[in-house]
């Protein structure tokens, strides 16, 4: 066999060698990818935490995908299209959960409480409302139950004591006070506000941000972390098969590490409470 044909089959070992030992070089980068799907500003909060000096220690390779919805967020988790997502509090899962006929979902950890906020443009307080009055509430099950504990632990009404995560005006037991219920869709709550016909609206931390509004300083009412509102903790979600992902477990350590916590902290106004609770805080949640 001449040089030039052992040149030819060297040339082509090469080539086979080198080209195996890039594909198993990108399939171990893509395998340590982990596409995080999210919302409005926690795509926002994932997209800078991906980039931070925490990231790189913990050896996380993030990319954010972002969707315009939850459901639609929640049904790509658990097909697989997202390896973990960052949006929903702990009553939202367990409605996702409930309700679907795709894969199930599992809770990897706790991020953060972003309280829901009773807003009136006419009211200082919420023992000011009248009687007859208008109250406009989100129309979504998930946030309509969140809104009716909100208003029961204002004092405002009272509720069945086996509410659960997807229960609406039908569990209310009393309402002393004779109000009327406007079922509205969640992103209207702002505009709202100074509508003459309604009194009083409840909004989400995103959507009252999004209205320049800070929970903390102009809700007449709102959330705090307690026993009442652990159903509304924030999590991190997966498909259940990834349940005991240690790479996932990771994202927990990034996200509660103090330059992350110190930038939501900034940049949301303190309006992002950390909870560092384990699974096992939402035992006997409904």
């Amino acid at each position: 066999m001449g040089k030039k044909t052992w040149f030819v089959i060297l040339a082509v070992l090469v080539i086979i060698v080198g080209g195996v030992t890039y594909a198993n070089a990108s399939k171990k980068a893509s395998t340590n990818t982990i596409t995080i799907g999210s919302v409005t500003s926690d795509a926002d909060i994932w997209r800078h935490l991906a980039k931070s000096d925490a990231a790189k220690r913990l050896k996380l390779n993030i990319k954010v995908k972002e969707f315009t919805d939850g459901l639609t967020l929640n049904k790509a988790t658990a097909e697989g299209q997202v390896d973990v997502n960052a949006f929903q509090s702990y009553s939202y899962f367990q409605a996702f959960n409930q309700d679907t006929k795709d894969g199930k979902l599992v809770a990897i950890g706790t991020t953060y409480l972003e309280p829901l906020g009773i807003y009136s443009s006419k009211y200082k307080s919420v023992k000011d409302i009248p009687d007859g009055a208008t109250i406009a509430i989100t129309k979504d099950q998930a946030d309509e139950a969140r809104g009716l504990k909100l208003l029961a632990d204002a004092g405002l009404i009272k509720i069945a004591s086996d509410f659960g995560a997807l229960d609406g005006l039908e569990k209310v037991t009393a309402n002393p006070h004779h109000f009327k219920f406007k079922e509205i869709d969640d992103t209207t709550g702002g505009r709202l506000l100074h509508d003459n016909g309604v009194d009083a609206v409840l909004i989400s931390n995103s959507v009252s941000q999004a209205a320049g509004l800070n929970v903390l300083k102009d809700a007449i009412y709102y959330e705090h972390i307690n026993n009442h509102t652990r159903a509304n903790v924030n999590i991190l979600a997966t498909a259940a098969k990834n349940k005991d992902n240690k790479t996932y477990q990771k994202l927990l350590t990034l996200y509660r590490d103090k330059a992350s916590q110190k930038y939501i902290t900034d940049k949301y106004h303190g309006t992002k409470t950390e909870v560092v609770k384990p699974l096992s805080y939402f035992k006997g949640v409904k």
